[in-house]
């Protein structure tokens, strides 16, 4: 592969040109304090960070953006930090995911019109991860991913604690009065001890292991502990890494291929990732030109079983991943089904990536033979309330509910279902349906993590642990239960779910791939003649921009005007 000649990087048109605005540029550099040898015929790196003080799970970014920085001056870069959206998934309400499209723009923006050859973005709690690589897929710039990590095992009175998925166990406990306030505030205090990603295999640790799954990390980065000292030299490591990319002229869309997709969407399924890396691989893709649909998760699905015993499908957490052989030797284990030619952002190949892979404990990383669910964990589902499709995580709910029928419960709101939930005298039962509309990507906005609806007081002072609910909003990855989500098209716009009605029979059929209403095509008619459009209370601004441009689920969320083009955006001018 030829190298790059010091004239031909993007960031001479800045500095090396002799003119009044070069003149201006080196000037500029000159007042913070570089000498023209460090910036001047040297590829010009931007260290994008996530960073901030709302972001639990990026605290150590600081330390990590020097490291990257040491990296990038070992190799014969610079290295420049900037600051870009920390959509902080604890804090911001009422979800990130509405501002996933604008941190997007916000990169290519960043990385376009800037003095930049090449990138190391620093990402993953939950959005930051899709939103930083869609941004850098349609910029096309040299860019290589550098993911968080997980937090460490969280711990209560000896018993291993799994984010999410142990706090939603635990609120249902604490509603049925089986444990006490003050125990409940101990696991508050005991989840979550140290910098890093959810380390069960929430959105977090999915999207970041897809994405070096995609090639845009080293090689074993996304499995490596936020506090492991391995986490430091990975840092420096892809600093180093940047600037020879730089001068190999390796581009996000020579990694982020059909093929890389496809192998996404394996691993999605074998690891039994969020249901949210649907949204986010779709949206992904698209800015890539692969136009991906959920039907490629589904075939995904008939090839691999889910072979990680993780939390919430499984037993373990991250940290055990990486212990037992990392991503490296989970993809080992599936590599008969990958296109093991995938370039990668080291160079090689993700099968020359693999090849040597080992597995420690084979109760974590299962082999193919012994998996802890026979068929990938998520089924797509089709039906006469989901024309366009639903999912559904069939890998982390009681099996009785693949297929199960019983009358719907309706919400129009979560607010209404908050204040309806816990009635003593609410007329349910462990085989009703609960049904929550318009929250989808329009009338949320932003597809809130709303979709593991709460099992109604009553039923939990029953024993009641899991029930069937529906909606076309999502839910966290750390979630579990039988909800069918992502329903499209949304209620909001007039689809299906819009139309169900309290008592109505639903049915859902995860082998035959089936969500439906038994309700008559001429009484749905009917209905939908009587729907009235409901009234958004966004009238201007971001989110009045988001509700008239965003897509569907099933099309990856993202903004009408962004998907791919054949056409890149010119460079910017410089006069």
């Amino acid at each position: 592969m030829r190298l790059k000649k010091p004239e031909e990087l993007r960031s001479h048109r800045w500095f090396g040109v002799n003119d009044l605005r070069s003149f201006g540029h080196r000037s500029r550099m000159l007042q913070m304090g570089f000498d023209r040898e460090e910036f001047v015929g040297k590829p010009v790196i931007a260290i994008i960070n996530t960073w901030s003080e709302l972001n639990c799970c990026h605290t150590h970014f600081k330390d990590r953006a020097a490291e990257i920085k040491r990296g990038v001056w070992q190799a014969g870069g610079i290295p420049l930090e900037m600051p870009a959206s920390t959509l902080a998934e604890a804090f911001e309400r009422p979800t990130p995911m509405l501002h996933r499209n604008l941190l997007a723009m916000e990169v290519e923006q960043i990385l376009r019109h800037h003095p930049f050859d090449g990138a190391v973005l620093m990402g993953g709690c939950d959005k930051t991860t899709p939103g930083l690589l869609m941004g850098a897929a349609r910029m096309n710039l040299t860019t290589l991913f550098m993911p968080a990590g997980p937090m460490l095992r969280g711990n209560w009175r000896g018993e291993t604690l799994g984010s999410g998925s142990d706090t939603w166990k635990y609120w249902a406990e604490l509603r049925a009065g089986k444990i006490t306030e003050c125990e409940w505030r101990e696991i508050e205090e005991g989840i979550a001890r140290s910098p890093g990603l959810c380390m069960t295999m929430g959105t977090g640790m999915t999207m970041t292991a897809l994405a070096e799954v995609l090639g845009m990390s080293l090689p074993g980065a996304s499995t490596i502990p936020a506090v492991d000292s391995n986490h430091n030299r990975m840092a420096s490591s892809s600093g180093r890494r940047i600037v020879e990319m730089v001068w190999r002229d390796i581009k996000p869309r020579n990694l982020m291929t059909d093929k890389a997709f496809e192998n996404s969407c394996l691993a999605l399924m074998a690891f039994g990732g969020s249901t949210n890396g649907f949204i986010h691989l779709v949206a992904m893709a698209r800015r890539c030109g692969v136009m991906l649909k959920l039907d490629d998760f589904h075939a995904a699905a008939e090839k691999v079983p889910v072979i990680l015993n993780l939390r919430p499908a499984g037993k373990y957490l991250a940290e055990d991943w990486f212990y037992a052989g990392g991503i490296k030797a989970a993809l080992k284990v599936i590599s008969e089904a990958l296109h093991l030619d995938c370039l990668t952002a080291n160079g090689l190949t993700l099968g020359d990536n693999i090849k040597d892979a080992q597995t420690f404990d084979d109760d974590v990383i299962r082999p193919f033979e012994n998996p802890i669910y026979g068929e990938g964990g998520t089924a797509v589902l089709y039906g006469n309330l989901a024309p366009d499709g639903a999912v559904m995580k069939s890998a982390a709910c009681d099996p009785k509910f693949l297929q199960h029928s019983g009358p719907a419960v309706v919400f129009d709101s979560y607010d209404e279902m908050i204040a309806e939930i816990d009635r003593d005298d609410i007329d349910i039962t462990a085989d009703h349906v609960l049904v929550l509309r318009n929250s989808g990507p329009k009338g949320g906005p932003g597809m809130p993590e709303w979709g593991m609806l709460p099992i109604p007081k009553k039923l939990l002072q029953q024993g009641v642990r899991d029930m069937l609910r529906l909606s076309d909003c999502r839910m966290s990855g750390t979630s579990y239960g039988a909800c069918v989500l992502h329903i499209a098209p949304e209620s909001f716009i007039g689809g299906p779910l819009a139309l169900v009605e309290n008592g109505d029979i639903i049915e859902v059929d995860v082998a035959e791939r089936r969500l439906d209403v038994k309700v008559s095509e001429e009484e749905l008619k009917r209905r939908r003649s009587l729907w009235k459009v409901p009234k958004s209370p966004f009238i201007r601004g971001y989110n009045r921009m988001y509700i008239d441009h965003v897509n569907q689920a099933h099309e990856g969320c993202d903004f009408d005007y962004l998907e791919f083009s054949d056409q890149d955006p010119p460079e910017p001018e410089i006069h």
